[in-house]
């Protein structure tokens, strides 16, 4: 639910270092009224944060079972701008970072990089990952990656995908991307850097 082990304490009505001792001892198990709680605090969270929490009750990937989908977006900066494609999808246009998928035993860092390339016509270095998420919207486990610009100006060379490329300054940024759609770290690391 992204809540620190005290909101999430006082959002259940009960002790912060219950909470600590949930971390520190996963195995637990819990009391039957105890169980209640969180079975009401899951059902009620929404759709995406049930979505989070199932993902995580899956046994670690290992040879021959599936694994998750995923995909690699790129926050490419060049001085105050941001790069962005404008996407077709479900009958509307939508702007975002360049992504790619990333298929089984892809590193996603290279993966960034090479699909701002290959959409964009833009080289750029891989400074630091941002995190990871399920998506809301699409739930494909995603990773973030911080990207300076080295070379090239920003094209449409994927008009399958793109309708447009474009960069757009950091103070325009939520024109384009609504502020609520944008993975939080991305907002912390563009207040950030320069």
């Amino acid at each position: 639910m992204r809540m620190t082990n005290e909101a999430f304490a006082e959002h259940l009505g009960i002790s912060a270092r219950t909470i600590t001792r949930w971390h520190a001892s996963p195995e637990m198990i819990h009391r039957t009224e105890v169980q209640q709680i969180l079975d009401l605090a899951h059902e009620g969270a929404g759709e995406a944060v049930q979505r989070r929490f199932n993902l995580l009750l899956r046994p670690p990937d290992q040879a021959g079972l599936a694994q998750s989908l995923r995909v690699a977006i790129t926050v490419v900066v060049r001085n105050e701008d941001v790069l962005l494609v404008c996407r077709r999808g479900g009958g509307e246009l939508r702007w975002q970072f360049p992504a790619g998928v990333v298929k089984p035993g892809a590193s996603p860092e290279v993966v960034a990089v090479q699909e701002t390339h290959g959409e964009t016509g833009v080289h750029c270095t891989v400074r630091q990952q941002l995190g990871e998420r399920v998506h809301p919207v699409t739930g494909v486990v995603a990773s973030y990656y911080l990207a300076d610009h080295l070379a090239g100006e920003a094209s449409n060379l994927d008009a399958l995908e793109n309708v447009d490329v474009t960069w757009v300054t950091r103070a325009n940024l939520t024109r384009f991307i609504p502020q609520d759609q944008i993975f939080p770290p991305i907002l912390t690391a563009l207040e950030a850097t320069v």
